[in-house]
């Protein structure tokens, strides 16, 4: 198994770093086919192959995934579209 670390910095209000993770998520759906699902300010992710979760605090998104065998061998590409995609919704 391969894991996932990210910390990402952001300013957005609060309100609104939640609605720009939830529209992630909603990629994550339509794109993956993964269950999303809040617990407080963390949202966790999981399919067949991975379980993530992405922490919201005040300044920072910190996203972590464990990867099954498989996915495991495409680590590089998903954390370099993470990064793209966290780039894009919080600069």
């Amino acid at each position: 198994m391969s894991s996932i670390d990210i910390r990402h910095a952001h300013s957005l209000p609060p309100a609104q770093a939640r609605v720009a993770v939830q529209e992630v998520a909603d990629k994550l759906v339509e794109r993956f086919g993964v269950t999303c699902t809040w617990q407080g300010d963390i949202l966790n992710f999981s399919r067949s192959g991975v379980d993530g979760r992405i922490a919201l605090a005040p300044q920072e998104l910190h996203v972590t995934a464990q990867l099954g065998f498989l996915l495991s061998a495409m680590k590089g590409p998903i954390e370099s579209e993470i990064h793209r995609v966290l780039g894009e919704r919080f600069g």
